[in-house]
């Protein structure tokens, strides 16, 4: 049985779903790029655009955009976590082309944290906005 009341977990799994497909989608428009149909990526992206503001609606929702600092904060515990535990064990279990991958992921991922780390020490030095 789940621990999050059963609306929670609906907007959760409508969530997931949705950001699914918006990168499902944005995958399809670089691989229609690549193969001369630029106006069939430009449809992916425009549907990928619709699934990612249906992804927000229902994270919104769900009360999981909190504003400023503790945005930040949240995603550098889930960079963290997926740097140091997440990735690793799944690297761990799979075969080495998927690990590989996975290797690829972290090395992107350390750099994301980088940036969310200046931006939340930014935000935290700030009297409102970052600088440009």
């Amino acid at each position: 049985m789940s621990r999050l009341p059963r609306a929670q977990e609906y907007l959760k799994t409508g969530f997931n779903a949705e950001a699914a497909s918006a990168a499902r989608y944005r995958a399809a428009a670089v691989r229609a790029v690549a193969e001369g149909h630029p106006k069939l990526a430009d449809a992916w992206r425009a549907l990928a655009a619709e699934k990612d503001e249906l992804a927000r609606l229902q994270l919104e929702a769900a009360g999981q955009v909190r504003g400023g600092n503790q945005d930040l904060e949240a995603a550098l515990a889930e960079e963290r976590y997926e740097n140091d535990s997440l990735y690793p064990r799944m690297s761990g279990e799979v075969d080495a082309a998927t690990a590989a991958v996975f290797t690829q992921v972290v090395a992107r991922q350390q750099e994301h944290l980088a940036r969310l780390d200046s931006l939340l020490d930014a935000m935290t030095r700030s009297q409102g906005d970052i600088s440009g």
